[in-house]
């Protein structure tokens, strides 16, 4: 059995730069950008023996919302993400995918966490949050019995 690696990243990468006090002047990247560095993980988990999971980003609308750093989110924030997820479900590069965006986000607001696993910064999930992405890895996934 292959070691197995599930990949979470890029929610920071796409939020800090630019409009708010902490990295104004941080070039935002593109979900291209984003997804080059997916692609050299899994190049480098596969040349490892490694496999490797990717996570959906989950959804990060009005993060920070009336404080400095209110500028973490912004609709073309959103659209990077979007892409970025879209890449991670079809993309096809990843041994397997968890959703946690679909686990993560209300239905009936898209792109806000749902507010009973929200900890109150609409970014970061709560104890009830972790538990439900917890609930979504799929062990066989893991194990490597399934993709």
């Amino acid at each position: 059995m292959s070691p197995t690696v599930v990949v979470m990243m890029g929610i920071n990468d796409i939020g800090w730069p630019g409009e708010n006090a902490i990295t104004p002047d941080d070039k935002e990247p593109t979900a291209e950008d984003i997804i080059s560095g997916y692609k050299q993980l899994i190049d480098r988990a596969h040349a490892h023996g490694v496999r490797i999971v990717g996570a959906t980003l989950t959804p990060f609308a009005d993060t920070f919302k009336g404080l400095p750093t209110e500028g973490y989110y912004t609709p073309q924030k959103e659209e990077i993400r979007a892409t970025v997820n879209e890449w991670i479900r079809t993309g096809g590069g990843f041994d397997g995918v968890v959703d946690f965006d679909k686990v993560m986000e209300d239905p009936a607001k898209p792109g806000y966490l749902r507010d009973d696993y929200d900890c109150g910064d609409n970014l970061h999930p709560n104890d009830a949050g972790y538990k439900a992405m917890a609930d979504a890895v799929d062990l066989d996934l893991l194990l490597g019995s399934a993709k």
